[in-house]
This record gives C-alpha cells, structure tokens and sequence, in this order.
C-alpha cells in the first residue's frame, strides 16, 4: 500500500477518555484539510507497511458485534457506525484500566481502487507545552506545563490500529497486549473484533532467528564460524530473494549435520513454519543483517559490513593451531580515527 496512492474520503473522531466515565463521542465528521489528510494518510501507511500487522479474519461463531456492525457499513452511515464502534471499544477499556485512553478515529479511504476502513486508536502521549498567563500583577508569565493528552506525531507510529477491507472483510490489525480480567490479552483482536489473528512477519522472523541461535548454542557454543555463517545464510537470502524460509536455512546451515537439521526443523513444525515463506517489509527487520557484530573476549568490537565478511580478499578468520583465532582485515587502503 503506496503512501501517495491512500485517498481518504471521511474521518471521525470520538475521546475515549476512560476517567471522564463514558466516551465523548463527535456527531460530525471532520473538517479535512491537507495537514489532516497528511496525518491520516501517514498513520495508515505506517501501520500497512509494518512488519508486526497481522492478518486476520472475523469469526463468524464467536458473534462478533463488530462483525455485524461492519458487514452492515455504509459510508453514508459513518457517524452512527464510529459511535457504534467507539462505545463497545470504550466499554472494553473502562473494564481493563490498564488500556490507555485515546482519540479514535475512524477513517474511510480508497487504496487502488479499493473501499477500506481505518480504526486508528492514537493513544494519549505525554509532551511539553509552554503556557502564557498573568500574573498578579499584569505582567506576563511563560510557563512550561505537561500536557497529558497530545496525539501522535505523522512521523511515529500506531501501536493499535485496525485495518479492514470492505469488499471481503479481512483485516490487518496492529495491537498490544494488556491484561483483560488479569492475563495479558492481545484485547483488540480476542475481546473487540472477535477475530483469529496469524503471527506478524516480524514475530515469525524472531521465532525463526531464536531456533537458530537455540541450535547454534547446543551444538556449537565454540564455533564461532557456524554462528557466523548462520547469519550471513539469512541475510543472502533476504538479499537475493527479499524472504526467508526456515526449509533452506534447515538445508544450508545444517545439512551436514541430520540430527541437528530434525531438531531445527522440529523446533518451526510446531508453528507450522517449516516450509513457509517469511517477507519482511520494513528495513527495521532486517537492519541487523547488514553487519557482522563480533566482540573479543579482551573487550575488542568489530563492525563488518555483510559484503566485506563475504569477500575473502576482504576478512579471513584464521584458527590458530593452539585454539585461539585470529581476524586478518586485509587490502585495506586507508585507516580512519572515529
């Protein structure tokens, strides 16, 4: 979903203020200009091209209330549908005080000439504002006060947000668990929506990166070059194929070891995740495997950029007879104080 290509046609926006002791919910949609258009169209890319969005659809057994009030949507009836939604999120909240309170908004837009439906929970943040005042005297008084209700910025993001699709109804959803009667819930997608939620690409990725550094700690603690290689494996593979699948790091990093090949794959089996494709979209996923950080045991730090580590007239690690190792940097041309 292209930025430019986001065309917002309605927004409302309702306070869920959980200490004010019931939602102030707006009767009018808002008034759009480019700098609220910008916001919007920002927050909502933001969330479609985040590698924690999952994707999921609505349960058709649980009765979901939300389910209902979406299958029967119209943009002509936004208002009475976002108070509608904005009043069973708020009741939800009201019972979990551990939820934050928040503006929500609720926007209409059009991406490749498709209708979608935005749920945008902008959670209160804390900044600073200055204040001016008089004093007792009539002169001026400039404060600096914290103001406990300011929205997020266009430039961050959306921790809980939903996304929905209006000509087949499924949803991408980014969310945070907070504790529901006392266990930590992923509440907007259980207890809101009603609907069963796969994992993110970035919680597949970290599932996939833990094995592997599961398996590297059991069966080679001691060998630096296999814990190496196993993160260069991934990064040539994000490189060349813009994925991951745990199936060819199974092959590339393990084939020569079978027992140790049936654990790592064992390990993903349980989430299903042997064979499946893993696509992450956003450059914070992936940023870590662009280097190779290495730290000696006498404190000293080595950054190699992935290309270097993969070019033998650049590094070569050498395993000295008496077990120890050596990293030979070569060519080098220039040496630079940093």
């Amino acid at each position: 979903m292209q930025k430019d290509e986001i065309i917002i046609t309605n927004a409302i926006v309702h306070i869920l203020e959980t200490s004010v002791g019931m939602p102030i919910l707006s009767e009018y949609v808002l008034e759009r200009h480019e700098e609220l258009n910008d916001l919007l169209r920002a927050h909502i890319h933001k969330v479609a091209s985040g590698d924690d969005l999952k994707t999921c659809v609505f349960d058709d057994e649980a009765g979901s209330e939300m389910f209902d009030l979406v299958k029967n949507f119209s943009e002509d009836d936004l208002i009475e549908f976002s108070k509608a939604a904005a009043t069973k999120l708020y009741e939800i909240m009201c019972a979990n005080p551990d939820i934050p309170s928040a503006d929500f908004c609720v926007v209409t837009f059009m991406n490749e000439g498709k209708s979608y439906l935005a749920l945008l929970k902008m959670n209160y943040k804390d900044s600073f504002v200055h204040m001016t005042q008089n004093a007792d005297d009539g002169s001026n008084y400039n404060a600096i006060i914290m103001q406990h209700a300011t929205l997020p910025a266009s430039g961050s993001k959306l921790t809980e947000a939903v996304i929905i699709d209006l000509e087949d109804y499924t949803i991408k959803i980014v969310e945070k668990k907070y504790p529901v009667n006392g266990v930590n819930t992923n509440y907007l997608s259980e207890v809101y929506l009603k609907c069963h939620a796969k994992m993110s690409q970035r919680t597949r990725m970290k599932i996939v990166e833990k094995t592997v550094d599961q398996i590297n700690h059991k069966y080679f603690e001691d060998n630096i070059e296999k814990q190496l290689e196993s993160k260069a494996v991934i990064e040539s593979q994000i490189r060349e194929e813009g994925a991951i699948t745990p199936a060819v790091i199974s092959e590339k990093l393990y084939e020569e070891y079978p027992t140790v090949k049936e654990e790592f794959e064992e390990k993903l089996g349980k989430y299903n995740m042997v064979k499946d494709e893993i696509r992450p979209q956003n450059e914070t996923t992936v940023r870590r495997y662009h280097k190779q950080y290495l730290k000696t045991d006498t404190g000293i730090e080595i950054n190699i950029p992935m290309d270097e580590y993969n070019n033998n007239d650049s590094v070569e690690f050498i395993t000295n007879p008496d077990g120890t190792i050596s990293i030979m940097i070569k060519n080098i041309n220039r040496l630079m104080s940093k």
